[in-house]
């Protein structure tokens, strides 16, 4: 019979490990030793380290014989991992095929607040204090920290006296110390302060959040509403009922850049500001963050996708504003969905979540269709609140009315709209969706063009920074003063549009008009993004130039006119979402002109007038062309009606990649509801100096597409120099 390698003699404790590998691992419990129960995190010996794990709720599939077990080491002082986190971790793992470790480490991101907490000395009065022969200074100290321990910098200000006062206290004895643990003070925002008039639309879609809400039951729903109707104080609202009930809400933003006018709009409803989470919050502050959500101690936390993983104790309310926006995708590491995940916290939670956009993802708009569990509200918002109408779109056919030959890339109209609208003190905005000066650089002798050495990409030109740049892998090099294929000096064509070549055009054009550039190369952190926009909304700037960071939840009254240089920009390549995203973000953009009492006006750039796109655009017909987009993928099967995964093999040696790319097909399970296309290279076949071959996947729905994978790639040795990336549901197809 075989032993049970489980049995109570050797006490065992399951552990996942912040390390990229499934898990969880058993470790032994030292003798006497309480078993931890799930959810509390502790250090364990992983290798010739120590990692960070947490006690997983399950055991490993196969037991281990406990004589090669390591002891359990300790117990981490932070409070334990909430379950419906530790159930997103398993739930992201299974869906994107990834180690539960390495999403798991989404989880424990902040190392650092798995410290002891930072703790001051502060004094209180002995007990035979007074009793002593003490000075009316001395006695001034004493009943200051009677009523209160405090430091002895802040005892000396309380009681009105010198620092050496209260040294001499401390010295003989008369004050003592206690150790206290430094508390942060988080703003709590005032529900009660909410007094936003709501039209008759908002206020029955606010009533249904709210109900959700105070009921405590999960429900996904899609606030639906034009550019300018109103969604943020919609779910404003369901914030207030979170807060009246003493739960925690999470708010996710899709750019850094709209952090800082959110925040002022939360300001100014609930009295204090916002904790806000995203890549620009220093490691200090994210310490802090991070040990508050776990402790239960901050109410309301707005962020990036990242913040999803924050250890939030008691969830009642998810909002993911601009749900449709791509950056919710992670592309590196754990590939996971943002906007996906968030349901599935929610679900977890057991509390409502609102997807807000006024150009819903095709997901979610087929999702609104179901019956199912799945299923998602659709609560819309038609018109503008308040007085703004919708802005007149119109068409600039390039290939009639282009710019003159040599003068620039703004049509002869887009130029005459940007001076009516500086004569009328109004302000503009044009958008490019192209960094830097000009995306290709050649030799006008030779006809040189400046690749990127680590990729398959041109170099952009940046003028700003006087450099070449790769957009993939960062690389970037001096303006040459030089060929380097045939030696000719002063040479240098720069071909095509950026943002920054744009802002030289308006600069030559305008010269005393006031501009503003504003792309990640101009605000690469969010104070930087917040004072660019404090800018705009100050007048301090009569003409915006941006990339698609000016496109979404900016709010500006002043500013009437939006010009989009390149509306194809987007619409090329083998994207399937290429037109979905396309009309998303120049719909976005469009909806910047015109939000308070001034007409706006929005002209498009394009050579593609009849494509549906700008057909869409120029009508304001939204639902036909989603319509058209829903029709064209469900005969297609493509997603949401099929599933697609990315297989992507990578290294430094392109036959060993190819050769591992051949192997990994032949082995794919024969299912009759699953397509292996390729592999084939990548788009980009060279990226950060790896070569890459790409397989894609097409699988029915009623495929469970991650088992597939696993199992297909479960049996697949590859050699260690082949990095295998899996990206299942894919948005970017480079």
């Amino acid at each position: 019979m075989t032993p049970d390698l489980f049995a109570d003699s050797f006490a065992t404790v399951s552990v996942v490990v912040t390390a990229p590998l499934d898990g969880p691992f058993d470790y032994l419990l030292p003798d006497g030793r309480p078993r931890p129960e799930p959810g509390q995190v502790v250090a364990v010996p992983f290798g010739r380290q120590v990692l960070p794990g947490v006690v997983w709720d399950t055991r490993p599939e196969r037991p281990v014989d406990p004589g090669r077990l390591r002891p359990l080491g300790p117990l981490l002082p932070v409070p334990p991992l909430p379950l419906p986190l530790r159930r997103l971790v398993d739930h992201v793992a299974r869906e994107t095929v990834s180690p539960r470790g390495q999403v798991l480490k989404l989880a424990l991101s902040t190392h650092a607040a798995l410290e002891e907490p930072r703790t001051v000395d502060l004094y209180r009065p002995a007990e035979d204090a007074q009793a002593r022969r003490l000075t009316p200074k001395q006695h001034q100290v004493l009943a200051a920290a009677a009523a209160e321990p405090l430091a002895p910098a802040d005892l000396a200000r309380a009681a009105g006296v010198s620092s050496a006062v209260v040294k001499k206290l401390i010295d003989t004895g008369a004050l003592l110390p206690e150790t206290h643990v430094v508390e942060e003070r988080w703003p709590v925002p005032d529900p009660a302060r909410i007094g936003v008039e709501l039209n008759e639309g908002q206020a029955s879609a606010a009533r249904r959040l709210e109900e959700a809400v105070q009921e405590r039951r999960h429900a996904t729903f899609l606030l639906d509403g034009v550019p300018g109707a109103g969604k943020t104080e919609v779910y404003f609202a369901a914030i207030a009922a979170c807060i009246r009930a003493g739960r925690q809400a999470l708010v996710l933003l899709p750019e850094i850049a709209l952090t800082s006018q959110w925040s002022a709009r939360f300001t100014r409803t609930f009295g204090v500001p916002p904790v806000a989470w995203h890549a620009d919050v220093g490691s200090a502050r994210r310490r802090k963050i991070w040990r508050a959500a776990i402790e239960g101690k901050v109410p309301l936390v707005v962020g990036a996708r990242s913040a999803l993983w924050l250890p939030l104790q008691d969830v009642g309310l998810i909002v993911v504003d601009e749900e449709h926006d791509p950056s919710f995708k992670q592309d590196d590491g754990v590939t996971y969905q943002a906007r996906d995940a968030a349901i599935a916290r929610a679900r977890f939670e057991n509390c409502p979540v609102v997807l807000a956009s006024a150009t819903p993802s095709l997901e979610t708009v087929v999702a609104t269709g179901s019956t199912g569990p799945d299923r998602i509200h659709r609560l819309v918002l038609p018109e503008r609140h308040g007085s703004a109408p919708a802005p007149k779109v119109d068409i600039v056919d390039l290939r009639s009315a282009r710019p003159r030959r040599g003068a620039g890339f703004l049509a002869p109209r887009v130029v005459g709209e940007l001076e009516a609208t500086l004569e009328r003190g109004e302000q503009a905005l044009l958008f490019l969706n192209r960094r830097g000066y000009a995306p290709l650089s050649l030799c006008r002798a030779c006809g040189h063009r400046f690749r990127c050495p680590n990729c398959s990409a041109w170099l952009t030109a940046h003028r700003l920074r006087r450099r070449l740049q790769c957009h993939h892998c960062g690389f970037s090099m001096p303006e040459p003063d030089h060929c380097p294929e045939c030696g000719t000096t002063d040479a240098l064509a720069l071909s095509g549009p950026g943002v920054e070549r744009i802002a030289d055009e308006v600069r030559h054009l305008f010269p005393k008009a006031r501009t503003a550039l504003l792309t990640s190369d101009t605000a690469t952190t969010a104070g930087q993004a917040a004072a660019i926009v404090g800018a705009v909304e100050r007048r301090e700037v009569d003409i915006l130039i941006g990339t698609q960071m000016v496109a979404k939840g900016h709010h500006f009254p002043d500013l009437t006119l939006v010009g989009v240089v390149d509306g194809d920009l987007g619409l090329g390549g083998g994207d399937l979402r290429a037109a979905e995203r396309s009309f998303q973000l120049l719909y976005q953009v469009s909806g910047r002109a015109g939000r308070a009492d001034k007409p706006g006006r929005v002209l498009i750039q394009t050579h593609l007038p009849g494509h549906p796109v700008m057909r869409a655009l120029a009508s304001g017909d939204r639902d036909r062309f989603v319509a058209a987009e829903i029709a064209e993928r469900e005969d297609g099967l493509l997603p949401p009606f099929g599933r697609l995964a990315s297989l992507i093999l990578s290294g430094a040696r392109q036959v060993d990649v190819q050769t591992a790319a051949r192997h990994l097909a032949l082995a794919a399970p024969v299912d009759p509801g699953v397509r292996v296309l390729g592999p084939a290279p990548a788009p980009i076949a060279l990226l950060r100096g790896r070569w890459r071959e790409r397989l894609l996947v097409r699988a029915r729905l009623d495929v469970d597409l991650p088992d597939y994978l696993r199992l297909w790639t479960g049996t697949v040795r590859l050699p260690s120099a082949i990095q295998l990336t899996i990206d299942v549901d894919p948005y970017d197809f480079l």
